[in-house]
């Protein structure tokens, strides 16, 4: 490289202990850094966590390029000599600074050690009145070629460069040669090893007294590892991005069915009116607080043919279309075969056999119950789910369970059924079991006990959607790993 380029720059040294100090809070930070990239167990399958590895990987890349500008700061290194593609190993460049060998240009161990950021940039320069050409030795281990080959001259370069890349090689070239315009660009090459890099050159003219050009130098940097990271950032945020809008999209095809399939109603709906007690209902969702996917709970109240009424509360495992399209076949089928007539425990098998057989494998915590308005009592069967609440003149108990396995858990699994009288001013509070684990902390027991300490709140309800109101207002605003429903079940006295 020309030296008289740089004969205008006086050097402004600066003081030895402030350069100092950067460079051992740059090695720490970069300590620090690379020891978070370290540590992180990345999941391949996760755009998030691959694009975040790629960030760090970047930070460690810029850290390098810092540390070894103020390492070659201290050393009297010219700036040229230091590549921008944050690739190389900062202790080496570092330590060669300090073990300088006394006389050595610039006060520079004379060979870099392999593999170092060092060896990743390279100069050259082309006397085009001599036809010499000049390169450095870092510049032979960027392309691969052994020293004893000979520098190439501008017409041999273009043999190793990517055939796509070699107009833009030529283009820069010529515009250097011709119309004195200095040059920066990046082409790919294949070393004589078969290896690809990228490489970034940067050069300009210099004219001799005439101001024609009488050679040309250049800096060429291996940029490889910087792109490769570039490169793996830009397709892990892509990749974020394609998995956002997909669970977007799953999030509202989810809800859209499970609106599609839950009752339409909002408030209060009597049901069974040919008897002396009929049914005020309500019920309400309340979606998990830690993931944007909708869950597989349902409730339900149907009037059915006989007069009775049909009351079922659910809950599949699982989230989103998956989870939401196994319950709307199931609720399908317990209505289905609620209307046929069929009874609570058996209808519980059926739906075992029907989640068994399922193309989508799926555990499941359902209770169905079937009330008689005209004898005033209350069938129900379970599968593995929370016993409903009687809450009887403001005080509340859990109704004995009858047998029952979760859905799809074991072949031709038997259910009980139980049955309880009901009386005028009754009150009961099906749910599924995300709601007594709201809290994240809380068990079973501690929600239930929750729940029937709302009894006085209960007793005072107007009607069933007071009673709601009354159940969300304690747990609606927990942080809930899982979904949950909640149904509230009122026996009026007829007018």
């Amino acid at each position: 490289m020309p030296s008289h380029l740089f004969a205008d720059r006086p050097a402004q040294p600066p003081e030895p202990g402030a350069v100092d100090a950067l460079i051992s809070q740059t090695r720490r930070l970069r300590g620090e850094v690379d020891a978070v990239r370290r540590d992180a167990a990345v999941d391949e399958d996760d755009p998030q966590q691959r694009w975040q590895r790629a960030l760090c990987d970047l930070a460690v890349h810029q850290l390098d390029d810092l540390g070894a500008h103020l390492g070659q700061l201290r050393a009297g290194v010219p700036a040229s000599a230091v590549p921008e593609d944050g690739t190389g190993d900062l202790d080496s460049v570092v330590d060669t600074s300090l073990t300088a060998a006394p006389g050595t240009a610039y006060g520079v161990a004379a060979r870099p050690r392999t593999g170092s950021l060092l060896s990743r940039v390279g100069s050259a320069e082309w006397n085009l009145l001599t036809d010499e050409v000049s390169w450095s030795e870092e510049l032979f281990q960027i392309f691969g070629r052994l020293p004893e080959s000979g520098p190439m001259s501008l017409d041999e370069m273009p043999t190793m460069v990517f055939a796509e890349d070699q107009p833009l090689l030529q283009s820069m070239v010529t515009g250097c040669l011709i119309d004195g315009k200095p040059i920066d660009g990046e082409f790919r090459i294949v070393r004589t090893d078969g290896r690809v890099r990228t490489v970034h050159m940067t050069g300009e003219p210099v004219l001799d007294a005439d101001g024609c050009t009488a050679s040309m130098w250049a800096v060429l940097r291996d940029v490889s590892e910087l792109r490769r990271s570039e490169r793996a950032v830009r397709e892990s945020r892509d990749s974020l991005e394609r998995s956002r809008h997909i669970e977007r999209t799953e999030r509202r095809v989810a809800v859209e069915l499970q609106e599609a399939v839950l009752p339409p109603w909002r408030g209060s709906l009597r049901f069974a009116h040919d008897g002396p007690a009929p049914l005020d209902v309500a019920a309400h969702y309340l979606p998990a607080a830690s993931t944007g996917l909708i869950g597989g709970d349902w409730y339900d109240a149907l009037a059915l043919p006989d007069g009775d009424a049909l009351l079922t509360v659910g809950d599949l495992t699982g989230h989103g279309v998956t989870a939401t399209s196994s319950m709307a076949m199931l609720l399908g089928a317990l209505r289905g075969m609620a209307v046929a007539g069929i009874r609570p425990a058996a209808l519980m098998g059926h739906l075992n056999q029907l989640l068994e057989t399922s193309v989508q494998p799926a555990l499941g915590s359902a209770m169905c119950c079937r009330y008689d308005p005209v004898a005033q009592t209350l069938a129900w069967a379970q599968a593995g789910h929370p016993a409903p609440l009687l809450f009887r003149d403001g005080t509340g108990h859990a109704l004995r369970r009858p047998e029952g396995v979760l859905l799809g858990a074991t072949t031709g699994a038997v259910y009980g059924e139980a049955e309880t009288r009901l009386l005028p001013g009754d009150l009961l509070v099906l749910h599924t079991d995300g709601l007594t684990r709201g809290g994240g902390t809380d068990d079973d027991d501690t929600g239930t006990r929750r729940l029937l300490a709302l009894g006085p709140r209960l007793a005072e309800a107007r009607d069933a959607q007071d009673g709601v109101r009354a159940v969300v207002e304690e747990f609606g605003e927990e942080s809930r790993e899982d979904d949950a429903c909640v149904m509230v079940v009122r026996v009026t006295r007829r007018n």
